[in-house]
């Protein structure tokens, strides 16, 4: 510039026009210069890395790359995520320590008691079973009632267990739960315990909506 200037070139437009380009590279410049701090933050907090299981916010799934500015993530259903770290504002990682799997069974109206006995007994076989004994940190447990709903109760059952085994072992008690209530009978109790209401046909009578009309005639 002090060479255009010796030469008689006119620096004042020249200038302005410098400093607007400045102005507007660096309003759009803030989310790259977000996404890179937000990157190097997360990398030197080793907040989550390749292979683990993340959700945050509007995604969840495995993380596949990590880099300064992009976290690629690929769901459940496998579509890919490219996700702006200067846009993550939590992120929940399902694969450091530990993992508790919570189970919420209901059990309608039936005894409590005897529901939760018969479920007790199928986590405490569950526990004792030498082909998970190396997943569980602590054994299944039956807490009790969880909550109470509009079909009834909601029984809890928890295991802690590595995080790499949650998923297997939390689909493994679920069944061995289901079987349970099926063999005490406790399923059938459940189903005959529901009532459907159907509307009757009033075509050709007045009878009203879902009441009974006998075919033959009065009785």
């Amino acid at each position: 510039m002090l060479v255009l200037g010796e030469i008689g070139i006119n620096l004042g437009p020249l200038l302005a026009s410098a400093g607007i380009a400045g102005l507007a590279i660096g309003f759009g410049a803030q989310n790259l210069v977000k996404d890179f701090i937000a990157g190097l933050f997360m990398l030197l907090e080793d907040q989550y890395g390749v292979g683990d299981v993340v959700d945050v916010g509007e995604t969840s799934g495995t993380v596949e790359a990590v880099g300064l500015r992009i976290t690629t993530i690929r769901d459940a259903a496998g579509v890919v995520w490219y996700v702006r770290n200067g846009e993550i504002v939590r992120v929940g990682n399902k694969s450091q320590g530990w993992a508790v799997v919570n189970i919420d069974v209901p059990v309608g109206f039936v005894a409590v008691d005897q529901a939760t006995a018969v479920l007790r007994e199928a986590a405490e076989a569950f526990g004792a079973d030498p082909e998970f004994a190396d997943d569980f940190i602590d054994p299944p447990k039956v807490l009790g009632v969880e909550q109470l709903t509009a079909d009834g109760a909601v029984l809890r059952t928890t295991v802690k267990t590595s995080t790499e085994a949650q998923w297997r072992v939390g689909r493994e008690l679920r069944r061995r739960l289901t079987e349970a209530l099926e063999r005490a009978g406790i399923a059938a109790q459940l189903t005959a315990a529901r009532m459907f209401i159907r509307p009757g046909s009033t075509e050709g009578n007045d009878a009203p909506t879902g009441a009974g009309v006998n075919p033959s005639g009065p009785t």
